[in-house]
């Protein structure tokens, strides 16, 4: 087990929405866990039918509560089993490995906010509202859902905002109107937005417009990007593990470095969780992941190398 992780009890395991629980973990020694900020999430490691299963969710709880980490998993019937095995394979008293939380998705200061959430990507938003409250910015919350019973917190995010809080639930009044929504915010607005890809992208165009500092995702899944060449063969130079190797099409960064011995975390490998991060010392990275921002990947200093790959004839890392 990784230093980063942690065999925790699940204290609680309750119904948040129809097809969504929640978990509560503590350590067994009942010892303050690991400080976090809005945004962050963990890795649940878990085996099902002889399958290992690592997956991400981000915590939804109180950034006060030191004793405790929750999730929310929605029960995803297109999935692979693991939230399948959430629901349905563990329970209050089981021990379960969580991993240290990262942060992809950290709340910046701005004047004000408009937060939109779509489904189950309300848990990362739920206790970003609790901190503009208390630093005093002006924000709003369009969450959307298919219903009201299937939507998550509902109660807890009304009780945080009130009035600035707006539900639009899609079975009843059809697709909501996005475009028009983030038309109507001003130039001090920043935008935080979680939620199936679909509607990601409807928001992605219209804020074409917006700087990249201003708009701000959680995705569940990499980000699908027409504009991706195919693979082309390139050396990668493991600068502090002094091995030099070819990648060749079809082979990741990653799948070079386990096969050589190279020790670089990763989780998710679709460059969605941010796990496999590393240091670019030279060369130019080709961008795959769905992590860095714009501003990031034009300055080439890291690269997620469970999916990104290289411009360059030779890319030399920090491994």
């Amino acid at each position: 087990m990784s230093e980063r992780d942690f065999e925790l009890v699940i204290t609680r395991k309750d119904i948040v929405a129809d097809g969504v629980h929640r978990l509560t973990f503590a350590r067994r020694d009942g010892a303050d866990l690991p400080v976090w900020e809005p945004g962050a999430h963990v890795d649940l490691h878990f085996t099902s039918n002889g399958v290992d299963y690592v997956r991400q969710y981000s915590l939804c709880g109180q950034t006060t509560d030191r004793q405790h980490w929750q999730v929310a998993v929605r029960l995803a019937s297109d999935g692979r089993g693991g939230s399948a095995h959430i629901h349905e394979g563990v329970a209050e008293g089981d021990t379960i490995r969580v991993s240290s939380p990262r942060n992809n998705f950290p709340l910046v200061a701005a004047k004000r906010y408009l937060f939109i959430a779509g489904g189950i990507g309300i848990t990362p938003i739920l206790p970003m509202l609790t901190n503009v409250c208390e630093a005093g910015a002006d924000w709003r919350l369009f969450y959307c859902g298919r219903s009201a019973e299937s939507m998550a917190f509902i109660d807890d995010v009304v009780a945080i905002g009130g009035d600035r809080v707006s539900l639009h639930e899609s079975d009843a009044s059809g697709q909501a109107d996005l475009n028009t929504l983030i038309a109507q915010a001003d130039p001090d607005t920043v935008l935080y937005c979680c939620g199936p890809e679909p509607m990601l992208n409807a928001i992605d165009d219209s804020c074409a417009s917006w700087s990249s500092d201003r708009v701000h995702y959680e995705r569940f899944s990499a980000r699908a990007d027409g504009s991706i060449d195919e693979d082309t063969e390139f050396e990668v130079e493991f600068a502090r593990s002094g091995i030099v190797a070819t990648v060749p099409p079809g082979c990741s960064i990653l799948d070079k470095a386990e096969e050589l011995g190279v020790d670089i975390d990763s989780s998710c490998q679709e460059g969605v969780c941010g796990s496999c991060e590393t240091r670019v010392i030279s060369g130019t990275p080709d961008h795959r992941d769905s992590v860095l921002s714009p501003k990031e990947r034009a300055a080439g200093k890291t690269i997620m190398v469970c999916v990104s790959r290289s411009c360059s004839s030779r890319l030399v890392l920090d491994a």
